[in-house]
């Protein structure tokens, strides 16, 4: 794609950037058939092509962003399956997180849009606020029946009173700062990454995955001062914030990495994952460009570290079928695709796939409160193929598709059922179904 900015417009890094990713598009189009968006609603300017040629002309004018740009935009999952499908390379993802920064910098959301993102961005990545809200939430979801059901703000307050769970579960120990002792000789130490979200919503999660590896021989360590890995904010366009975020996890992390060493950083959330690894160019531009580079070549996906270890059931295998979602952070974003799947086959599991295993189950962090109704379209398609697998148990690895999927089939972590296999307790989430 030809492109027009102006000399000085390139000394900007991050025009430069994204000047490199539109130059690398070829117009072909393939991406239109893996778009959700546009499957759902079949116009151009909701497909990657269509934002390119909007998120392009935005910046190379300077303008403040339109109301077109940004609805268009906004409807964008970042599921990047788009980048799967591109047979140029196209960093779709790096594209879309620029123009996301500069319309929160030029563009006057409406009022209520404003007050949303910002209970979110003050929300979300604390869990102790996390915590607080969520039971506020549980409290008034009757009360938001009496909403406006056409308001685009009430359809939001819906859809966020709810993804609300009925019962917050009590705050974890494991995730307290620490160190967990490896069992028997030690074979590796990791730093996990104990998240935000994730801790409140589920917190088996970590747990599950904290018994596993110091079983295995793993010491791992909850480094003090991480937190959230800043990507709920970056997709927003909040780039302060998320560089607040990812440079606390960075300076934590590297401390753990210069007195006792890391050979990994443990990542059981893909959203976060996808974020993690993206550090290094993030911080391309900054002083402490170095330690992040150092980071995102440290981390890795659960499943990644598992099969780095050889991971083996130590139970007789069970009988039940998983059907696999590969969340959109993992298989697009972060290219894991094998791991989890040939995991569950290793402890004896019956794996099966869905049909559109590609596209985007419609979570996309705070994707299902923006957009609740391309979301629930996106959910009830995912369920339906799901479903029709006959599954005894759905696995993912990703919290945000976790919730979303929640329905009659339990859905629980990968790394539940993998730590069930090797000794653990049984999921709860499976248990009460059973």
């Amino acid at each position: 794609m030809q492109t027009n900015f102006t000399t000085e417009q390139l000394s900007n890094p991050d025009i430069a950037a994204s000047n490199q990713v539109l130059r690398t598009c070829v117009h072909c189009g393939f991406c239109t058939a893996t778009c959700p968006t546009f499957l759902l609603l079949g116009d151009e300017l909701d497909s990657p092509r269509g934002r390119i040629y909007l998120i392009k002309d935005m910046l190379e004018t300077g303008r403040p962003a339109t109301e077109e740009v940004v609805r268009h935009v906004d409807r964008c999952l970042s599921c990047l399956s788009c980048m799967t499908t591109c047979p140029s390379g196209v960093n779709y993802m790096h594209l879309v997180d620029h123009a996301r920064t500069f319309i929160h910098e030029t563009y006057q959301r409406p009022w209520h849009e404003r007050l949303l993102r910002n209970v979110l961005k003050l929300a979300l990545p604390y869990p102790d606020r996390m915590r607080l809200a969520l039971r506020a939430a549980g409290l008034l979801k009757v009360l938001s029946r009496l909403l406006p059901a056409d308001e685009i703000f009430s359809k939001r307050l819906r859809a966020m009173f709810d993804l609300a769970p009925n019962r917050v579960p009590k705050a974890s120990s494991v995730e307290r700062p620490q160190v967990h002792a490896a069992i028997g000789t030690r074979r590796g130490r990791v730093a996990l990454l104990a998240g935000c979200a994730q801790q409140v919503l589920a917190p088996q999660i970590n747990e599950a995955t904290i018994r596993l590896l110091t079983r295995m021989g793993v010491e791992v360590v909850v480094a003090k001062g991480a937190g959230c890995c800043g990507a709920l904010t970056h997709h927003m366009g909040m780039h302060d914030p998320a560089m607040a975020s990812a440079r606390a996890n960075v300076q934590a992390w590297m401390a753990e990495y210069g007195s006792a060493g890391l050979d990994a950083i443990v990542v059981n959330t893909s959203g976060c994952g996808t974020t993690v690894k993206d550090y290094g160019f993030m911080f391309r531009n900054e002083p402490d460009s170095a330690d992040a580079e150092r980071v995102s070549a440290l981390a890795c996906d659960i499943s990644e570290y598992l099969v780095r270890l050889s991971y083996a059931p130590t139970r007789t295998a069970s009988d039940l079928t998983v059907a696999y979602h590969a969340a959109c952070s993992l298989q697009h974003g972060q290219k894991v695709t094998n791991e989890p799947k040939t995991l569950l086959a290793r402890a004896g599991f019956r794996v099966v796939v869905p049909n559109e295993a590609h596209i985007c189950c419609g979570s996309a962090g705070t994707y299902n409160l923006m957009q609740p109704e391309i979301a629930g379209k996106l959910r009830d398609r995912k369920l339906k193929n799901l479903v029709a697998t006959k599954p005894d148990v759905i696995a993912a690895g990703n919290i945000g598709c976790m919730t979303q999927l929640a329905g009659a089939t339990p859905i629980v972590h990968t790394i539940e059922l993998l730590d069930w296999m090797a000794g653990g307790p049984e999921p709860a989430g499976l248990r009460s179904k059973r």
